[in-house]
């Protein structure tokens, strides 16, 4: 799919200063989708039909988007560009700035949740390729470190 293709005129340029202009939350919120997911490859300011998004990886069909405190007011047309990117097969996930600085852990492990279900979902329906899916799952696990933050040793263990 072609990001670009039949988009309007200064497309490109505004993406870009969205890009030089990001906000600290978003520049955290990439950093950490980097970090947590480095198999995957994150979009940050792409189109997506007449909207921009976040933050977008094609391979899972998933959209994150931060949301600051004019999206409070923005309800209905949140929702229409909410439905329109469902509508081209992408899932949304949405989380608060603050959320993001305050709670960057609880967002990543919210992600990968959605990702694990989006896995769980793939290797659910038949693939007719036997051994071959479990071995691309095992490729699609979030790292260690995203794992880790999963799944917390209890009090007085360590690694």
């Amino acid at each position: 799919m072609r990001l670009y293709q039949d988009q309007p005129s200064g497309t490109v340029p505004q993406l870009r200063a969205l890009r030089r202009n990001a906000t600290e939350t978003e520049k955290r919120l990439l950093r950490a989708l980097r970090g947590a997911f480095p198999e995957r490859k994150w979009r940050f300011q792409a189109p997506v039909g007449p909207y921009r998004v976040d933050f977008l990886c094609f391979a899972e069909r998933l959209i994150i988007e931060v949301d600051g405190g004019q999206h409070a007011e923005a309800v209905e047309y949140d929702a229409r560009r909410t439905r329109f990117i469902e509508s081209e097969g992408y899932r949304v996930l949405r989380f608060w700035n603050n959320d993001v600085l305050e709670n960057a852990d609880g967002v990543i492990a919210q992600i990968s949740l959605s990702l694990w279900e989006r896995e769980g979902a793939r290797s659910a329906k038949p693939s007719g390729k036997g051994e071959g899916r479990q071995s691309q799952a095992a490729s699609r696990s979030p790292s260690p470190r995203a794992a880790a933050r999963l799944a917390p040793l209890p009090k007085g263990e360590e690694l």
